[in-house]
């Protein structure tokens, strides 16, 4: 792998990467929670029906929903970063 450089800039690079991880697996569970809770006001702006509660269980069953079906993906790109890691924890010290 050639020199390794342990330094701000790295660091500033895992934790840029680590945020823009948890950004990708939790966009499918935030996406579809916002786009049910602009659906569901739209209808209550139609209906002149202002219960609170009546978002919490549809948010929840499609919040529940996307985690199913997005959930072999949302363990691959978790699994790939892990490995990343321990695979530049190996790096790291093979070069101090």
């Amino acid at each position: 792998m050639g020199d390794f450089v342990f330094d701000s800039g790295f660091v500033q690079y895992i934790m840029y990467d680590c945020l823009l991880k948890t950004l990708l697996v939790s966009a499918p569970m935030l996406l579809s929670s916002m786009i049910l809770g602009l659906l569901i006001s739209i209808l209550q702006a139609a209906t002149s029906i202002q219960e609170q509660t009546l978002t919490f269980v549809p948010k929840m069953v499609i919040i529940f929903l996307a985690m199913i079906l997005c959930g072999p993906w949302i363990i691959h790109v978790l699994q790939e970063y892990t490995v990343g890691l321990f695979d530049l924890m190996g790096t790291i010290g093979q070069n101090h």
